[in-house]
């Protein structure tokens, strides 16, 4: 149902897999795990220039809020009036509230696929054939390990299988380890801790709304969703941890960079308005122009 997702995304993590494997070979657990970090900076770097344009819209809509309310005391009794008048407003100066929903949607779905083909490696589970499925008849290992995942043939599976990180199998989770449960522990918690820091750092480097959803956000993103990162860390696959930890480093790095940036275009603009006043305004002493 959701191959055109899977497919993208395995045949993705593929290429760069086969890149990082021919110096360090196939079955090497850094190999696939750099594949996993290659795979998201390619995501997110494709998903740049949209956020860009989403967090100026934001930036915008901001100034835009006083008039926004004045329409909506004006055309009170008239919700459709009102609508179209906020519509023709946000037309006017170019925002657009729905275009920040393609970087959501993007790393949604990549997220999805990714989880699922990496699962897929292991199918010896009941749980491994689907996001929301299950099955009463897994595959035996040997079975398991001559079936082909996606764009990875069955000599790829066994690579994945056999790939190790500090002793971690790379799709062990923290809840799971059994005697591996030191050397998981080993990745999964910096990771889950590094995601954590990353999620809360980006909620502080985010501009700070004055509405009480903006707040209840806020809140969320400071504090819920960096303690979300951490109880990942204990269910998540090592190689899913990954992702995690490089999607939340990205983010923060970028909100950073967005936030300077469009800093840096506010000052411009304000220093520009200023010039254009001082330009228009009568030199001292001399008599105003008569119209």
């Amino acid at each position: 149902m959701l191959d055109i997702v899977y497919v993208p995304v395995s045949a993705l993590l593929w290429c760069w897999h086969r890149l990082f494997a021919l110096p360090l070979g196939p079955a090497d657990g850094l190999a696939w795990l750099l594949a996993v970090v290659a795979l998201v900076v390619t995501v997110r770097a494709l998903l740049i220039v949209p956020s860009f344009r989403q967090a100026r819209s934001q930036v915008v809509l901001r100034t835009l809020q006083p008039r926004i309310d004045r329409l909506r005391k004006t055309h009170r009794d008239d919700p459709r009036a009102q609508a179209t008048a906020i519509r023709d407003l946000h037309r006017e100066h170019g925002v657009r509230l729905f275009a920040g929903l393609l970087p959501l949607l993007g790393q949604a779905l990549v997220f999805l696929g990714l989880f699922h083909v990496l699962r897929s490696f292991d199918r010896t589970g009941a749980s491994a054939i689907g996001p929301f499925a299950s099955t009463s008849s897994p595959l035996t290992d040997e079975a398991n390990r001559a079936t082909a995942n996606y764009l990875f043939g069955a000599p790829e599976v066994g690579a994945f299988l056999d790939a190790r990180l500090f002793g971690a199998p790379l799709s062990a989770t923290l809840s799971g380890a059994g005697d591996v449960l030191i050397s998981v522990a080993a990745l999964a918690v910096p990771l889950a801790l590094l995601a954590a820091v990353a999620t809360h750092l980006t909620a502080r480097f985010a501009p700070v709304g004055t509405d009480s959803t903006a707040a209840v956000m806020r809140t969320l993103s400071l504090w819920v969703f960096p303690a979300g990162a951490l109880v990942s860390g204990a269910i998540m696959p090592v190689a899913v941890l990954v992702y995690f930890a490089t999607n939340a480093v990205w983010t923060c790095g970028q909100q950073y960079v967005l936030r300077r940036v469009l800093a840096a275009e506010a000052s411009a603009a304000a220093a520009t308005a200023t010039a254009a006043a001082r330009a228009s305004a009568p030199r001292p002493g001399a008599k105003p122009r008569r119209r």
